[in-house]
């Protein structure tokens, strides 16, 4: 496995929940879905992005399917937030410790509110980044929820 500490402080939060899925190192970058899933020959569907958006100054952490976009202002009601905008490069290093493109759902330095897309429970095995854009990890919807404390939610 990697030495790069974010992919180890992954590693340690994945092992303290009790995950399953081992983390693997790609030979490629893969920032995408789309890219992650041609790597990993899966649907991109199965690909859960990790996306950090800024909630009234607030972190929120949203696990979509590869398949979907987020409906910002359906979410940002849903939540009861002002507005749900994009996050900057500088905002999501901030509260994950991670940059764009490997952010992963755990092994952040405090807690950051999540919400999974419930499309993510159609597939088997769903693949999440692992803290830099050459990892990732297997894992279910089930634990997905499991391990972030995560709240369902329907993005689009």
């Amino acid at each position: 496995m990697s030495s790069h500490p974010n992919v180890q402080k992954v590693a340690d939060a994945l092992a303290a929940a009790g995950a399953t899925g081992e983390i693997v190192i790609l030979d490629e970058a893969v920032p995408t879905a789309a890219a992650a899933a041609a790597e990993l020959g899966c649907e991109v569907g199965a690909i859960a992005n990790s996306l950090i958006f800024n909630g009234d100054g607030v972190p929120v952490l949203i696990l979509t399917s590869g398949a979907h976009r987020v409906d910002t202002a359906k979410v940002a009601a849903e939540l009861g937030i002002a507005k749900l905008k994009r996050a900057t490069p500088e905002f999501v290093k901030e509260h994950t410790g991670q940059s764009i493109g490997g952010v992963a759902p755990v092994g952040h330095p405090g807690r950051v509110p999540t919400y999974v897309d419930s499309a993510l429970e159609q597939y088997a095995v769903i693949w999440a980044a692992a803290g830099i854009p050459h990892s990732v990890f297997p894992t279910t919807y089930a634990e997905l929820l499991k391990l972030t404390d995560g709240t369902p939610i329907t993005v689009n």
